[in-house]
């Protein structure tokens, strides 16, 4: 009994030893990332987790960084289309995102040889490359062709996203203890991708230049008797109303960065640089999420995140006013500033929204739903872009003409703290424990809904 408690004895000393040492909490700190992909691998699988990256990393993160200065400039210098003409596109532009359970659908419920996820990731690509390829080959395309082929590549990007949202959901499912380490993952290799793509963004613009009836019933009538649970809807009603609320007027600032006259005239360099260090305030917001605030009842997360996103956007309203001059802050170092804070702010406040709808979501439709649920924030957003370029348009901000943006800037802050009033929609549970009713976590047996079906992408490398 004395030798058990000397071994512990000195167990705990060399645990004690170890923490306090500056080496190993250093290389400790160092290898934690790869102990927590280790343990997502071994957890998920590792086909799952390289499935997350690519999609998220590389699909999304990376190639909306790289097309989104490109585009805005396309937009500007080669259509010449004013700010409010711009946001309307913008949103036309993620209207497939806006049809997410229509892809979800026919991921749950139209396999195609046998798998119902790895077809569609093909198809995605293909889908995305042909678009962009036509847009980036074509001098002078007309502006409704342009549209459609970014139209089409959104949906590409979209289709994927909906197939990895539903692997993600799945395993939510599976692993409820993990659903916010998924999101992490989600998150952080969305962030890494987008601080690739934005760093290269503006270089680049430079240099380059700018049983199938009955399944769909069955699917139907579950996504209804969801749909009718209270514990749903209200969260999708806040979801929806927090974002539909936030004013977009990201096209009017981008007009002031590039004027000459009442704004600071970046360089196309300068502005994929700015918006690359708001990838990096992204990347900073999932790590705090991920090491800080994943534990952290939903309610507490999203009133204070509403309550400084709010805040945040009156550093806009500073910079416009070009207050930070005669506070000796120059406009570079104060619109990083505001673009690095503003997207930290923004991630962390969409991670337990991300969290939330993953358990949402009930076994046996997860693409659908999950999709549906995107699609309600993609709704939110497209909401939101289009009565900010109403507001624009109002208030007369032009290609030229900014004497007015400082009011848009101002409306917006004031309509971002409005979700506020909202979190009774948000439920008061932990993000560790289930939120669906019990009846709703049953898994229905039988040939017209998959198994278990072991979403975890392991098919996408098993055989060919």
């Amino acid at each position: 009994m004395d030798e058990v408690e000397e071994t512990e004895t000195l167990k705990h000393q060399e645990e004690t030893h170890k923490r306090k040492n500056p080496k190993v909490v250093f290389w400790n700190f160092i290898w934690r990332p790869v102990y927590w992909f280790r343990m997502l691998g071994d957890e998920l699988h590792w086909s799952f987790v390289l499935s997350v990256v690519i999609v998220y990393g590389i699909n999304q993160g990376l190639s909306v960084g790289l097309s989104r200065v490109s585009t805005q400039y396309y937009m500007k210098d080669e259509q010449k289309v004013q700010p409010s003409e711009a946001q309307a596109f913008f949103g036309m532009i993620q209207l497939p995102w806006v049809i997410k359970p229509l892809w979800g659908l026919l991921t749950d419920i139209l396999p195609i040889i046998g798998y119902r996820r790895r077809p569609y990731f093909i198809f995605a690509g293909f889908l995305g490359v042909i678009s962009m390829l036509s847009l980036a080959l074509h001098k002078k395309m007309h502006l409704v062709l342009a549209l459609l082929s970014l139209m089409t590549g959104s949906a590409g990007i979209a289709i994927a996203d909906v197939t990895i949202d539903a692997c993600v959901a799945q395993n939510s499912i599976s692993h409820p203890s993990l659903a916010g380490d998924m999101q992490s993952l989600c998150g952080l290799s969305s962030s890494i991708g987008a601080l690739v793509g934005y760093s290269l963004s503006g270089f680049l613009v430079h240099f380059v230049g700018p049983k199938v009836n009955q399944k769909f019933l069955d699917a139907c009538k579950a996504m209804w008797t969801t749909l009718k649970c209270r514990e749903v809807w209200r969260p999708c009603l806040y979801m929806y109303l927090s974002l539909a609320v936030s004013l977009n007027v990201r096209e009017g600032m981008f007009y002031w960065y590039t004027d000459a006259k009442g704004g600071p005239s970046f360089s196309k360099e300068v502005v994929g640089s700015i918006f690359s260090i708001g990838a990096v305030g992204s990347l900073l917001g999932v790590l705090l999420y991920q090491n800080v605030l994943k534990n952290h009842p939903f309610r507490d997360i999203l009133f204070w995140t509403q309550l400084l996103y709010g805040l945040s956007g009156m550093l806009d309203l500073i910079l416009v006013l070009r207050i930070n001059l005669k506070l000796g802050i120059s406009d570079y170092f104060f619109a990083v500033i505001d673009e690095a804070a503003t997207h930290m702010i923004g991630r962390v406040k969409w991670m337990p929204l991300l969290v939330l709808s993953s358990k949402l979501c009930p076994p046996g439709i997860e693409g659908t739903f999950f999709a549906l649920l995107m699609s309600i924030d993609n709704v939110g957003m497209l909401s939101s872009s289009w009565a900010g370029g109403l507001l624009l348009h109002v208030l007369e901000v032009t290609r030229t003409q900014f004497d007015n943006l400082w009011l848009s800037i101002l409306i917006r802050s004031m309509f971002r703290i409005i979700p506020l009033g909202l979190l009774f929609l948000v439920p008061r549970s932990e993000p560790n424990s289930s939120i669906l009713p019990t009846e709703l976590l049953r898994t229905k047996k039988g040939d017209d809904m998959p198994e278990s079906d072991n979403i975890e992408m392991a098919p996408l490398v098993n055989g060919t």
